[in-house]
């Protein structure tokens, strides 16, 4: 089937899809566009939602027309099909993986043959990319989890996640914003907030970034936990 394709969604909204899979390159072209329109912010746009492989485009029907919205996001779609995968920012985030904070660490580490310290090096040593956010404001899709640390979700899930669990799934990554149900394997904890109404924007990633998580101790999580630390973006 040929890409990209323009799909309906309500009579509000309709949906721009580069692709059937998870793939950067594809990705890379749903984040291209959703900057575009950002910079050109046409006339009755009213948000852009990037997903692993789309970009849903609201719009107000009583400041334009679907027809009029569409030809505007078909030019700048043409200009998408050779975005760069290297977008956004790089966001260090530091991480506790204290027994307490990281639950399933050691069945992830003992699956992957592996002691403590070389799982939390391999996990550490990737660089991870925010595919999307869903599931609750501010929740990253991570890839890619290095491949000795994949797991399929936990066959029960919590109840309660703590805000702040730094865990896995398969080949995602994610660090829970919020406290919430979860059936991902948690390895640590960050002080880092992911979610803050009283930020602007209040969340912290956005699609296209990339996250490298840094390993901390007992006594500089708990600090950072009494002074949350306010983090600052690398470019790239």
């Amino acid at each position: 089937m040929d890409f990209p394709r323009i799909t309906d969604v309500g009579d509000t909204a309709f949906n721009v899809e580069f692709g059937d899979g998870v793939d950067r390159s594809v990705n890379a072209q749903v984040v291209g566009l959703c900057r575009a329109l950002g910079a050109a912010r046409p006339v009755g746009l009213v948000e852009v939602v990037p997903t692993f492989r789309s970009a849903l485009i609201v719009y107000d029907p009583l400041a334009t027309s679907r027809a009029s919205l569409e030809a505007k996001v078909r030019d700048l779609v043409t200009g998408c099909a050779d975005a760069p995968s290297a977008v956004g920012r790089t966001w260090r985030i530091p991480v506790c993986f204290d027994a307490d904070l990281g639950p399933d660490l050691d069945a992830v580490r003992l699956a992957a043959g592996l002691d403590r310290d070389q799982a939390i090096a391999l996990f550490t040593g990737a660089r991870y990319f925010v595919y999307m956010l869903g599931f609750m404001p501010g929740f990253g899709y991570l890839g890619e989890v290095p491949k000795p640390l994949r797991l399929p979700r936990r066959a029960t899930p919590r109840v309660k996640v703590p805000a702040g669990s730094v865990a896995i799934a398969g080949a995602m990554g994610a660090v829970y914003p919020w406290e919430s149900p979860g059936g991902w394997h948690l390895l640590g904890r960050t002080p880092v907030a992911f979610f803050d109404p009283a930020r602007q924007p209040p969340a912290l990633l956005a699609a296209g970034d990339d996250v490298v998580f840094e390993p901390i101790d007992r006594a500089r999580y708990e600090g950072l936990c009494r002074q949350p630390p306010t983090l600052t973006a690398e470019d790239r």
